[in-house]
């Protein structure tokens, strides 16, 4: 079976929210965008964190409204084997360097893990000993995941906290 490999990280030096995602299912690897699945929730879900609506910009204005609004995307695994999109099939992980990157930002306030699968996988690169911005964890935007929007929603609008205020 073929690795499917994340996309780089859309970052800005001054980030303070990083959302980690585990790896882009067969629709947006197709479409080489994040979230590219028309029934994934995460662009509704981060719309009131941003104050924007996501969902009716193209592809290349919702990054920028990222990187405006100090939101950083990336995934926690480089390259995996998995037939399909679904985070339980997926096999032989190499990680992406979270630490790393979060390394080079130094305003970064917090952390967040899009699903169980991201924080399990992500945590484990950042090891057991991590000091540093705050973790999140938060219910995954997959279809797969069948809570409902709006059972997902205050965790997600939470997130808006850790972009307020004056320069960390």
């Amino acid at each position: 079976m073929p690795l499917k490999h994340s996309f780089p990280p859309i970052v800005s030096p001054d980030a303070r929210l990083l959302v980690l995602g585990s790896l882009p299912g067969d629709r947006s690897l197709a479409a080489q965008r994040y979230y590219a699945h028309p029934q994934n929730q995460f662009w509704q879900l981060l719309s009131p964190v941003v104050g924007r609506d996501l969902v009716a910009l193209a592809y290349d204005d919702r990054l920028a409204v990222l990187r405006e609004h100090r939101v950083a995307l990336w995934d926690v695994i480089g390259s995996a084997s998995r037939p399909g999109s679904t985070d339980a099939a997926i096999n032989d992980i190499k990680g992406n360097d979270i630490a790393g990157l979060v390394a080079t930002l130094p305003h970064l306030r917090a952390i967040a893990f899009n699903g169980g699968t991201a924080l399990k996988q992500g945590m484990k690169l950042l090891g057991r000993d991590f000091i540093g911005p705050e973790i999140v964890a938060l219910p995954s935007s997959s279809p797969l995941h069948t809570v409902g929007i709006a059972a997902k929603q205050p965790a997600w609008s939470a997130l808006a906290a850790f972009l307020l205020g004056p320069p960390a």
